[in-house]
């Protein structure tokens, strides 16, 4: 059920219908806590995706990221990542764009209405709502196994309820020489959990938990996925999991394809406060962080963006 590739594990989901309780649901939860406690990162090999959904998805990215620029500047948002966001000199020659609440169909054909205003039959957006959907269940899976683990269960209803989705698409340009070459500097994710998936392109890198080596995320074609634990879903936890940091890297070829990914990010919602449950507080475990509202921690992290080395959410909430 479990391996490991280049030091990151690997978990395999034979499918989404585990039962609570079972010796699989068991022994793979294990897997997932363990993962995320000591790495904060995972592959996801899921077998049953249905077929043709991440193939179809590829090419859907590359007709978005075809837009001109200004299509793709319509899609905007009050929400500081949200919308679309440009490359800058920090993060040169990449792009993202993003949707909220992507398992509702009306907001995914609201994107396709911003994008192609005179329309496109082309552009599956049925293939983006289902996807989204399906990867969903997973979020909700690895959630629930991780509560159960640390033995706060009981909050999973709450948990989820105070949470909704949003799905980003990204485009990193190829370098112009073989030269290794950082195309999204290291950072961490704010959020509860995200969950990758790319093209046939590699280029995500994990640091290991003591700060030492990079482990390179290498998907497999069409049956996996990258789970990557955000700093909120640390804070919740009273630090018990672990968020990395995690970049892209990418070199040059004659061919110079370009990067595409996709990835579904759990989000508190808004006026939200994150705090860990008190169950998880104890004299042997003291409080590791301040309860937090994410929308003004989504602020603070967007004034900081452009810093070289971004501070993390201890930096700003940290006891």
């Amino acid at each position: 059920m479990g391996s490991r590739d280049d030091n990151l594990p690997v978990i395999d989901f034979s499918t989404f219908d585990l039962k609570p309780g079972t010796p699989e649901w068991e022994s793979t939860r294990s897997l997932v806590s363990k993962a995320a406690e000591e790495y904060g990162c995972f592959q996801a090999v899921v077998r049953k995706f249905p077929d043709g959904l991440q193939p179809a998805i590829n090419r859907s990215l590359g007709e978005v990221f075809e837009l001109p620029l200004e299509a793709k500047r319509r899609n905007v948002s009050e929400k500081p990542f949200h919308g679309y966001f440009a490359s800058s000199n920090v993060n040169p020659r990449f792009e993202s764009l993003g949707v909220d609440h992507p398992e509702t169909f009306s907001r995914i054909e609201k994107l396709t209405s911003t994008l192609w205003p005179e329309g496109n039959t082309n552009f599956r957006s049925k293939t983006l709502h289902s996807f989204c959907d399906e990867i969903s269940k997973l979020d909700r899976l690895v959630r629930s196994m991780i509560l159960e683990s640390i033995g706060v269960d009981k909050y999973l209803e709450q948990h989820i309820s105070s949470t909704y989705y949003t799905f980003r698409m990204m485009r990193y340009e190829s370098p112009e020489t073989i030269d290794r070459t950082i195309r999204m500097k290291p950072h961490t994710d704010k959020n509860i959990v995200c969950i990758f998936h790319q093209n046939d392109i590699d280029g995500l890198e994990v640091q290991a938990r003591d700060g030492g080596l990079w482990l390179p995320a290498n998907f497999a074609p069409d049956s996996s996925f990258y789970v990557v634990i955000g700093e909120s879903f640390r804070a919740w936890t009273n630090g018990r999991l672990h968020s990395p940091l995690h970049r892209v890297v990418m070199t040059g070829g004659d061919d110079h394809k370009a990067r595409c990914s996709a990835g579904l990010f759990s989000v508190p919602r808004d006026g939200h406060i994150v705090k860990a449950p008190e169950e998880l507080v104890d004299e042997n475990r003291p409080l590791l962080f301040r309860p937090f509202d994410y929308a003004e921690y989504l602020k603070l992290r967007c004034a900081d963006v452009d810093k070289a080395v971004v501070p993390s959410l201890k930096d700003y909430f940290g006891v």
